[in-house]
């Protein structure tokens, strides 16, 4: 009744698709068979739960899961190794616990240093990591902030992560040790932390004395958390950020109850790209800041390069400088050495500081002390080099002995900071005392006003500087206007004179180089400086008489004084003007 066969077989019609009814149930057969293994597979991670199937497993109450399946596909791995800057609050106004009463703040800042390995389970990661909570203590210890070490699971096609408290044993690494000894972010935190907040034994001292560790006996630390990533126009560089919300839980060893309230936890992944730029902008900044202070101390010694101007100059605010740049230098320098990936920019700055340091500033040192040292015709080579011998081995000494001084102080190292710039007041102390007419030049005042302020004021007024340091508005103002008020008395010296604010009824006797004398005594009418002849007729200021009673022109003479401070007829030694 028909060819090849389909006269016995009847049709069905399903709109326009005309299937044989035998071999339909066999296509549709291989495509469910096909279906279901390529599921079972390709992603026999859709099977996993990453919630247990109870109720009020811990977490679940808070922890959502979203139903809409393109929400969770297309599975990629994402890899949430980093560290993640955030805040923490309690969910209550304050903690309810009476267990650990400690806990009195009700929010504070946290980093999270998490490090994601695969597992032989598809799907699922294994996490080990570091929470670090600030400012979460206020008791009598003033122990202030916590570190909770913690490992658990991270099921990346749900986006969950599901933590618990791990003490960890003593002497035993692990891969989230190894990357935090090579993650930047916490080294350099480590680093200024230890040098411009605490020192290691104040750390170790807070550490004995933390709640937290008789937290870990008594209570089940779980955290129950969800990842988000940031999407490109929000994240600043190539690489993901990720975004860590969750909620930290303590039942009690003993079900009694919660150690304390549950906690809620917010944090961003830190763009490491980001970090990086920051920190090499900064050493770009301190490499510029020292080759401006280079070109100023050349601009300096032009200014001083006679011995009489050179002798003006304050040897105690050289070397004080001088000690800052030292301190300077070590503290890159030893930054450099912490962080490998940045050794190159913290290096750099380094050298430029060690090179203000040891080549213009001490070579400085040796013209001013070189100017003020009395010359003897009779001393010999051995005499000066006892001289220079002792020198130096003060002003090692006073660098090696202000590294233990701060090293001991190290609670009152804002105050020790104030102390390193008051370096204008030997230079303002010298002037009055010698009363010297312009030591320095306004440009080098000025300048070394600004440009040692730049570090400082990044360090301690930047809010967003990546030493981890939070701002002190307050002493960045305190430090402006107490090195501006130097420099404003420096500068008000150079035009007014050096005792412009003492009063005149307690100043010293001074010469007057234009005092009077007899006329008719002989005296030479001949300036031997410029070779012309005085006119002694008429007294005016145009004639300058010296202590051993020379007769010069008030401009020679004031010129010569620039140069050196001896009379030029007989080398008798002059009193300033």
């Amino acid at each position: 009744m028909g060819c090849c066969g389909f006269d016995m077989v009847s049709r069905v019609n399903l709109g326009s698709l005309w299937i044989p009814r035998r071999k339909g149930l066999g296509f549709v057969f291989r495509v469910v068979f096909g279906l279901w293994f390529s599921f079972v597979l390709l992603k026999p991670v859709a099977g996993l739960r990453p919630i247990r199937e109870r109720a009020r497993s811990w977490g679940d109450e808070w922890l959502f899961v979203r139903k809409d399946e393109n929400e969770l596909g297309p599975f990629h791995a994402w890899n949430i190794t980093g560290t993640y800057r955030g805040a923490w609050k309690f969910l209550e106004p304050t903690n309810s616990s009476t267990k650990f009463s400690d806990f009195r703040k009700s929010a504070g800042d946290s980093v999270i240093e998490l490090v994601s390995t695969p597992t032989k389970i598809s799907g699922v990661h294994y996490v080990q990591g570091v929470i670090i909570f600030h400012d979460v203590f206020d008791n009598e210890h003033n122990v202030g902030g916590a570190q909770i070490r913690v490992e658990g699971v991270y099921i990346w096609p749900f986006r969950q992560l599901r933590m618990v408290a791990n003490s960890g044993k003593e002497g035993e690494s692990s891969q989230e040790e190894d990357y935090i000894l090579s993650n930047p972010y916490h080294l350099l935190g480590v680093f200024s932390s230890q040098v411009f907040q605490e020192s290691p034994r104040d750390k170790i001292w807070r550490r004995k004395n933390s709640p937290i560790y008789e937290m870990e006996k008594h209570c089940n630390i779980e955290i129950a958390a969800q990842i988000s990533r940031i999407s490109s126009t929000q994240s600043d560089g190539d690489h993901d950020r990720y975004h860590i919300e969750g909620l930290m839980e303590s039942p009690a060893v003993d079900d009694d109850g919660d150690c304390f309230s549950p906690l809620l936890l917010n944090a961003t992944s830190v763009n490491i790209e980001v970090y990086y730029n920051k920190a090499v902008n900064y050493t770009l900044m301190v490499t510029f800041v020292s080759f401006l202070q280079v070109l100023l101390l050349i601009r300096q010694m032009e200014h001083s390069n006679t011995q009489s101007g050179a002798a003006k100059v304050s040897i105690l605010m050289i070397g004080q400088q001088a000690i800052m740049d030292a301190y300077l230098c070590l503290l890159h320098l030893t930054a450099g050495i912490l962080v490998e990936s940045l050794f190159n920019a913290f290096a750099t700055a380094a050298f430029f500081k060690f090179v203000v340091f040891s080549i213009f500033e001490m070579r400085y040192l040796l013209a001013v002390w070189k100017a003020s040292r009395p010359m003897n015709n009779g001393e010999g080579w051995e005499t000066m080099r006892r001289e220079l011998s002792v020198l130096y081995s003060r002003f090692y000494g006073v660098l090696l002995g202000g590294i233990l001084v701060m090293y001991e102080f190290h609670k009152f190292l804002r105050p020790i900071l104030l102390l390193l710039y008051s370096f204008w007041i030997p230079q303002i102390i010298t002037n009055v005392i010698r009363d010297s007419r312009k030591p320095l030049h306004p440009h080098y005042i000025l300048g070394m006003t600004i440009t040692r302020l730049a570090i400082p004021l990044y360090i301690f007024g930047c809010p967003h500087n990546f030493m981890r340091i939070e701002p002190d508005k307050s002493w960045c103002i305190c430090l402006g206007v107490f090195i501006g008020l130097q420099a404003s008395i420096l500068l008000l010296q150079h035009y007014l004179g050096s005792r412009w604010f003492i009063p005149r009824q307690i100043l010293p006797e001074k010469y007057s180089y234009y005092r009077r004398f007899d006329p008719d005594t002989n005296h030479a009418t001949d300036c031997v400086i410029c070779m012309t002849a005085i006119d002694l007729s008429q007294r005016s200021s145009n004639c300058m008489v010296t202590p051993c009673d020379h007769f010069f022109h008030s401009g020679c003479l004031q010129r010569w004084m620039d140069i050196k401070m001896e009379c030029p007829t007989c080398r008798r030694s002059l009193p300033p003007a």
